[in-house]
C-alpha cells in the first residue's frame, strides 16, 4: 500500500478493521483519527532516516507490548519513549 493517498489508505484499513503501522504522522492526529474509533494506529518516528531505525522502533514495541493491548489506541513511538493515547 506504499504510495497510496492517505484517504484511500485509511478507507481500506477501516474497511478491513486493520491495525495501521505507519511512519506518516498525519495518522496520529487524534482530531481526525480519535482513539477508540478505529482498530489502532502505531506511528513509528525515528530520529534517523532509513529502514533500520524504523525496524528498531518496531522491535522495541513488539518486545515491550502485546499489540492487542494497543488496539483502538493511537500509539507514537520515538527513540525517547512510547506514548499511548486511549479513548
Amino acid at each position: 500500500m506504499g504510495g497510496w493517498k492517505d484517504p484511500a489508505l485509511w478507507q481500506a484499513v477501516q474497511a478491513e478493521q486493520r491495525f495501521l503501522v505507519t511512519a506518516d504522522k498525519g495518522f496520529a492526529d487524534i482530531r481526525s483519527h480519535a482513539p477508540g474509533t478505529h482498530a489502532g494506529v502505531l506511528l513509528l518516528r525515528p530520529d534517523q532516516d532509513g529502514i533500520r531505525p524504523v525496524i528498531e522502533l518496531l522491535e522495541r514495541v513488539l518486545t515491550s507490548y502485546d499489540l492487542e493491548a494497543l488496539a483502538r489506541t493511537v500509539t507514537v513511538v520515538t527513540p525517547r519513549g512510547i506514548r499511548i493515547r486511549r479513548r
